[in-house]
Formats: structure tokens, C-alpha cells, sequence
């Protein structure tokens, strides 16, 4: 069963294209997460699907309902942490729940809430007292009393420091092992590949590749070589490091040189987000 299909979407902003006729469906239970960078179209294509912008042209069903004529027992079902969310600076963490959940027929209840976004200990600090990743914490919370089958994560660990983001992390594997179905869009191409279980890139308002992180990994060719020459790093992808390798090595001892800051590894996602993505940053 999906949870969530797009065919065809477009949308565009003063005549510039910022989403241009993308495809993809979400899996009840399904991490899906979204990767691209800033510009991509990421931000966009979460405000139509939770109904927050109409869309320009194709076809959006998300939990069996097309946002743009959703209504409140739909929205309920549904739980959203923006790229910037707006608390109020004098309520606690705790009136926070408490309100949201007055919200919902049917709310998960605020104390346990806390726990699961690790709150408990500020469970009575007024907002204007948290840092940036508590605060972000309870963006999450917020999203979660409602109790929803779909929840929509716009950058959520952006901020963070290590820790607070492997913590996050955890929750969002909590929130998997519940059985909610999950849109991630990140910067962090580590956090996509922990996490999802499918990923679409997205460049300039295009998905130019979707799979898992293992099937994208596998596009690629198997080894990356790097060092360094004259200051700049090279990059070397290659199925063949072996000679790739002895050619390099024999060619620098031969000129009496140093392979500086020389690495060889297995391709990563990263490696294919970069190389798919690197035509947007030139």
C-alpha cells in the first residue's frame, strides 16, 4: 500500500521552474528521504504535499487524498516539522504538548511524547530557554502528539551538533519501529543512508536518480581514489584500483614525487550524491 504517490509534479515560482514534472511513490512504513541541495526543489515538494502550496500541474495523492482538497480529519493524520517552526517563547515544553494535543480527537499523550523526543528534563523550561536543537526537538514533538500515520521531516537536525543528532536519529528509528511512514528531506547524506530506505536526488527541480542507498552505491564504480597534486585533490573513480593504483605509484616514484593525502576506498553515497549533484554547484 502507498502512502503517498506523485506523478508528473510541477510547480513554479514568477516563471521559474522550481519542481519539473517529478515521479516518485512512498510505501506505507516506508522511510523515503530526499536529497539535494539547496534549491533542488526539497522544500517545495514537502509544502504541496502537506497542502501548504497548490501545485502548478501533475497528479499528488497522499494518504488516499489529494492535498489540495484536504480536509481537517486528513490533516490530523499527518504530522509536519518545517525547515523553521514557530513556539511560543513563555509556554513550557509541556504546555506545548498539552496544546497540540488538544488539537486531535485521539493524541499520543504529551509525557510520553517528551521521552520520545528526549524532553523529559525540560519537560518545565520555557522555550525562549532551549538551544537550537532542543528546540528542534520539540518542532518534532509537536509534530508527533497528534499521533500520525505520516510524518514529514523538512531538515530536522539541521543545527545540531553530533550527539543531538544521533540522538535524533534514534527517535526517528522509534518512530519506524511504530510503523509510521516517513518523508525526510537532508542535507546529510550520512543521516540519509542510516536511515531511509529509499532516496531520490533531486537537481534543479529533477530527480535524477532514486533507489536505495545500496542500488545508488552500486552505479557507481566500486573504488575512489583520492590525493592530492599541486594543492588540489583528485578524485579517481575506477573498477580496476589494482592498476589504477600501480599506475599512479609508478609514475610518482618515477618523478620523485609524494602522493599527498592518497585514499582509496569503496564508493559511498556521498560519492554519487556529489557526482550527481555537482553540475548545480558549477
Amino acid at each position: 500500500m502507498r502512502a503517498v504517490e506523485v506523478s508528473g509534479l510541477t510547480k513554479a515560482y514568477d516563471g521559474v521552474e522550481a519542481v519539473r514534472g517529478i515521479d516518485f511513490a512512498i510505501g506505507s512504513g516506508e522511510v523515503f528521504a530526499l536529497l539535494g541541495p539547496n534549491g533542488a526543489g526539497k522544500t517545495t515538494t514537502v509544502e504541496v504535499l502537506v497542502g501548504y502550496r497548490r501545485r502548478d500541474g501533475g497528479e499528488v495523492t497522499v494518504l488516499g487524498t489529494d492535498p489540495a482538497r484536504a480536509d481537517a480529519r486528513w490533516r490530523a493524520r499527518i504530522g509536519v516539522v518545517p525547515q523553521t517552526g514557530e513556539l511560543f517563547p513563555n509556554l513550557t515544553v509541556f504546555e506545548h504538548l498539552e496544546l497540540f494535543a488538544g488539537y486531535y480527537d485521539d493524541p499520543r499523550p504529551p509525557r510520553e511524547v517528551l521521552s520520545l523526543v528526549g524532553l523529559d528534563e525540560k519537560a518545565r523550561a520555557k522555550t525562549r530557554t532551549l538551544s537550537g536543537g532542543q528546540r528542534r526537538r520539540l518542532d518534532l514533538g509537536v509534530a508527533l502528539v497528534g499521533n500520525p500515520e505520516l510524518i514529514f521531516l523538512d531538515e530536522p537536525t539541521t543545527g545540531f551538533d553530533p550527539g543531538a543528532r544521533r540522538a535524533a536519529w534514534e527517535t526517528i528509528r522509534s518512530l519506524r519501529s511504530l510503523g509510521k511512514t516517513i518523508l525526510l528531506t537532508t542535507h546529510y547524506i550520512e543521516e540519509a543512508h542510516r536511515l531511509a530506505d529509499r532516496v531520490a536526488v533531486l537537481r534543479r527541480g529533477e530527480i535524477v536518480a532514486s533507489g536505495t542507498p545500496a542500488e545508488l552505491i552500486a552505479r557507481t564504480p566500486a573504488t575512489v581514489i583520492r590525493y592530492r597534486r599541486n594543492g588540489e585533490e583528485v578524485v579517481v573513480q575506477t573498477e580496476d584500483p589494482t592498476r589504477v593504483l600501480h599506475d599512479l605509484t609508478g609514475r610518482a616514484l618515477g618523478d620523485g614525487l609524494e602522493l599527498e593525502g592518497l585514499e582509496v576506498h569503496r564508493a559511498t553515497l556521498e560519492d554519487v550524491y556529489l557526482a550527481l549533484t555537482e553540475e548545480q554547484a558549477e
